[in-house]
């Protein structure tokens, strides 16, 4: 930081001195200097030693009980609040039919190398204080404040600071933006509205931006939005049924996703415009991209993959309905 602000400093004093055609020159510098480092993916460098049943907050991170509520929260679509454990850390509790496959979805991108907030599934908690009627969710709440299948989620740096484009944004055309889109496709995340997007500071590195996905509940369905939340989100046949890659040429893949609403949206055209807007992210992703992203994943060990759906509650059945989909989706990127 003191390097950088002596820079400007060096910068501020050479304009009162150079000619104005070198002013633009001295501009760009500046905003060079500026500009924070972004960062979309980090090496990930041995796979098979990550714990996916923790995920990237580890077994140390766990929420403790008590539970106290502090606030509701009116974003996105599925019912949340926020509430204080034991340890005195804050977490966004997410209720319904996305606790489980976000679980699931965060810690398969933490593992391959994309940043990911802390998850954690819990069957069933107890929280303190809960408002008599909550605005959203109220029947997913027990007697006493008692809930079931929640996911609790908190970002180690704090608040976030911005959200990012997918049609704009530092990355696009690289590899690892690439990477990304095939991992949307992985997962049949199909809600890529920018606001799931998120920017927070690196703790770790000051003057640094983390850019993530950081809602991906809308994973682990059908490839694309349906009638319904179950049909599309966190649904077995659903997922198992739809096809993975929809075309490959020489140089290029396009994935089955994410696939337009049914033609009865049509009749809500802002809706139906702006999903199918969203088409390209899962289309025409350079093959060698492609492949890159499928030999990261197939470093993951079968165990890694079965405990990443075990920690999100799934059912034993559940468990390896859903790995071996995932390793056959994993097996067709290795082989492009």
């Amino acid at each position: 930081m003191r390097r950088r602000m002596m820079a400007l400093l060096m910068l501020a004093i050479a304009l009162a001195f150079l000619p104005g055609r070198a002013m633009g020159q001295i501009h760009a510098a500046a905003a060079a200097i500026a500009r924070p480092t972004a960062i979309l993916w980090k090496n990930p460098a041995d796979i098979k030693s990550r714990n996916l049943y923790y995920g990237p907050g580890g077994r140390e991170d766990q929420p403790r009980e008590p539970f106290d509520f502090l606030k509701e929260d009116a974003g996105g679509t599925n019912p949340k609040f926020d509430v204080r454990d034991g340890a005195g850390t804050k977490w966004k509790v997410k209720l319904g039919i996305e606790a489980r496959p976000e679980t699931v979805a965060t810690r398969l991108m933490w593992a391959v190398g994309f940043m990911s907030d802390e998850n954690y599934f819990l069957p069933a908690i107890k929280v303190e204080g809960m408002p008599r009627h909550l605005k959203r969710g109220q029947k997913l709440v027990g007697a006493n404040g008692e809930i079931r299948a929640v996911r609790l989620q908190r970002h180690v740096c704090g608040k976030k600071i911005g959200i990012w484009r997918w049609r704009d944004n530092p990355f696009t055309g690289t590899r690892e933006f690439n990477g990304l889109r095939v991992m949307m496709a992985l997962l049949n995340n199909w809600d890529l509205k920018d606001d799931n997007n998120a920017i927070y500071p690196d703790c770790e590195k000051p003057g640094t931006e983390l850019y993530e996905v950081s809602d991906l509940g809308a994973s682990f369905g059908r490839s694309g939005e349906s009638y319904t939340a179950g049909m599309s989100k966190n649904n077995l046949k659903g997922y198992r049924r739809s096809k993975f890659i929809a075309k490959v040429t020489p140089g290029y893949v396009s994935f089955n996703f994410p696939t337009h609403l049914p033609y009865l949206y049509l009749f809500r055209f802002p809706l139906f415009f702006s999903r199918l807007r969203q088409r390209w992210i899962g289309h025409h992703i350079p093959r060698s991209d492609a492949k890159w992203m499928g030999t990261w994943l197939a470093e993951l060990t079968p165990e890694q993959i079965r405990d990443a759906f075990r920690a999100a509650g799934y059912s034993p059945e559940q468990v390896e309905a859903y790995a071996t989909t995932l390793e056959a989706r994993i097996a067709e990127l290795k082989q492009l």
